[in-house]
């Protein structure tokens, strides 16, 4: 499991990197299988630590992603309407979901604790 050691993870595992870049980790994408679909929230959008923001869609299931942190929406990463793929082939790279002015963050763990989590 690839868990790069500069971001922060929440337990249900988004990653929250220091510009407000969010996504979900590589034990996520792994757990869900090959993603089909992204529902992204929309930009402007002020959401709460542990809010429903975004959903991620697999040929499994259908799982719900919280905000890391509160603040406010600030970008969404648009190549994930037409290659959704990317959550898997890089959770931390091109597969990021969206990005948040964060004005306090969650209840993070640093990757350590969260590896250790999630064996």
């Amino acid at each position: 499991m690839n868990t790069p050691n500069e971001l922060k993870y929440a337990a249900s595992h988004e990653w929250l990197a220091a510009d407000g870049t969010v996504g979900i980790s590589d034990f996520a994408q792994d757990q869900l299988g090959d993603v089909v679909y992204v529902e992204l929230p929309e930009v402007g959008r002020e959401v709460k630590a542990g809010e429903t923001v975004a959903v991620v869609e697999s040929v499994k299931t259908a799982s719900d992603i919280y905000a890391p942190a509160t603040g406010t929406i600030t970008a969404v990463n648009g190549e994930l309407s037409g290659t959704p793929e990317l959550v898997n082939s890089g959770p931390y790279e091109g597969g990021w979901l969206f990005r948040m002015d964060v004005t306090k963050e969650g209840d993070l763990m640093d990757a350590g604790a969260y590896a250790s989590a999630n064996n």
